[in-house]
């Protein structure tokens, strides 16, 4: 029986948000893995541990939650203007299947304090003391996105006082900007890819509901949580439980998608798990977070509920946020007509977890809405850093 020796891989485990994934620099990959491909794919697979049947990753890196079955790749940008370019990977559970289709706004808190640790940042660029501003290329949308990262000593603070809801403990705040986050190259060649700020998306076996489908720091198709029979107070359990309701917000998506022209078939959203996302919002009201911290309907805007990977996301994704942020800037989405109706330039709204607070700039010009930048904070941290192990024919594949 031959035994089959291990490789050794560069890798940092980062916290960002309230996702953690594993962070690799470009150049310690293997070389088959430093392009896109199968052989990438399959290394990463294999680093978090999938797919697994089981539903555990238990034999890898990956927490079994889609907040928790991610990657990242960062490498000097080769973009005037940037530092770093940074390629975000979704990966499946019990699947062997990878999704670049997007980014993860949580993990992007970490790539900065990633890239200057990493010497992936000229010196020139960092203070010693202060706040560095890591210019980042998103590769999977093409966009910019800027990281204010705290520095002390040299070195990137990770600690602090900035209390994030959903994750336990507190640390140093990491203020994020996402310019011009709309995709408006994509589907359609608008922010709103059908060109309507509310639509009547008819879906089998439910009729018609009407959607806010935007493209701004990630596709995403809102609807309102009565039509669907919710309060928007719902926590995971309650949704995550109930297979007749996955199986609803599903077929949503799968028609969302179709209408926003990111796929051409319904069965092509099976194999867009990532993108586009479903929410559903409401009116404020009282609830009780999953932390058993109470939310006072006086200190949130409106109420949302996202679905990531099929599953109720246990806060909000971060890219998730920057729709949010940019719909409620803009008078008529069904999230600015649940947080009142009025135009607004920054949005606090109640998830699972408790509350986020995001800001977008948005402006309506010769009949179409655009969106400078989006605003939120997170942080970020390094839970461990070493190296991964994997099969080393996963070098050869």
């Amino acid at each position: 029986m031959s035994h089959q020796p291990q490789l050794k891989i560069p890798a940092t485990y980062m916290r960002g948000g309230t996702s953690k994934g594993v962070f690799f620099r470009l150049q310690d990959l293997p070389e088959t893995a430093q392009i896109f491909g199968a052989a990438r794919d399959a290394l990463l697979l294999r680093v978090i541990g999938s797919p697994d049947p089981y539903g555990k990753h238990t034999d890898g890196m990956g927490g079994a939650t889609s907040s928790t079955s991610k990657a990242v790749i960062v490498a000097k940008s080769l973009r005037p203007d940037h530092d770093v370019d940074y390629l975000f990977a979704q990966i499946a559970i019990d699947k062997a299947f990878v999704d670049w289709s997007g980014n993860c706004g949580n993990l992007t808190a970490a790539v900065g304090s990633f890239a200057i640790s990493g010497g992936l940042v000229e010196l020139s660029r960092l203070p010693q003391n202060g706040i560095a501003s890591v210019r980042i290329w998103q590769a999977n949308i093409g966009k910019t996105i800027i990281a204010h990262v705290p520095m002390l000593d040299g070195q990137v603070q990770e600690m602090g006082d900035f209390e994030l809801d959903g994750v336990t403990f507190p640390a140093a705040e990491v203020q994020l900007e996402f310019m011009h986050p709309a995709d408006e190259e994509g589907p359609g060649g608008s922010m709103f890819p059908t060109g309507n700020l509310v639509d009547d998306l008819e879906v089998p076996g439910l009729g018609v509901l009407k959607a806010t489908m935007i493209n701004a720091g990630i596709p995403t198709i809102f609807v309102n949580a009565a039509a669907l029979g919710y309060t928007g107070t719902e926590l995971q359990e309650t949704i995550n439980s109930d297979s007749k309701a996955l199986a609803m917000f599903e077929l949503i998506r799968a028609h969302g998608a179709l209408r926003m022209g990111l796929i051409h078939d319904l069965a092509q959203a099976s194999g867009r798990q990532h993108t586009p996302k479903i929410a559903f919002v409401a009116a404020p009201v009282d609830y009780v977070s999953s932390s058993g911290k109470q939310v006072k309907a006086s200190d949130i805007d409106l109420l949302v509920r996202a679905m990531s990977m099929g599953k109720l996301h246990h806060a909000m994704m971060g890219t998730a946020a920057v729709a949010i942020g940019t719909a409620a800037a803009i008078p008529g989405t069904l999230v600015s007509l649940a947080a009142g109706g009025e135009a607004r330039s920054e949005v606090r709204f109640g998830h699972p977890s408790g509350i986020l607070r995001v800001g977008a700039e948005a402006a309506l010009v010769d009949g179409e809405w655009g969106v400078t930048k989006a605003v939120m904070s997170r942080s970020a941290r390094v839970l461990m850093e070493g190296w991964v192990r994997v099969p080393s024919t996963l070098a050869d594949s």
